[in-house]
């Protein structure tokens, strides 16, 4: 069993397996089809990073919704 780690998910404690990636963490958190925004201690991750992108202890993550409109 990977060893667990704790990163901050929008302000809160998430608990997670060492070696995981962004992208393992949005398969959790968003429906399908959903459409995010995330942003990796402070700046703006492109979507081509969340799946490459491993976390590590104590980094924060903020995950925010696009909603359409008109």
């Amino acid at each position: 069993m990977d060893a667990m780690m704790t990163v901050m998910l929008n302000g809160a404690p998430h608990p997670c397996g060492a070696g995981t990636s962004v992208a393992d963490v949005l398969r959790e958190i968003v429906p399908a089809g959903r459409r995010v925004a995330v942003e990796l201690n402070g700046e703006v991750l492109p979507r081509a990073e969340h799946a490459t992108r491993r976390l590590v202890q104590g980094d924060a993550l903020e995950v925010v919704q696009a909603i359409g409109g008109g």
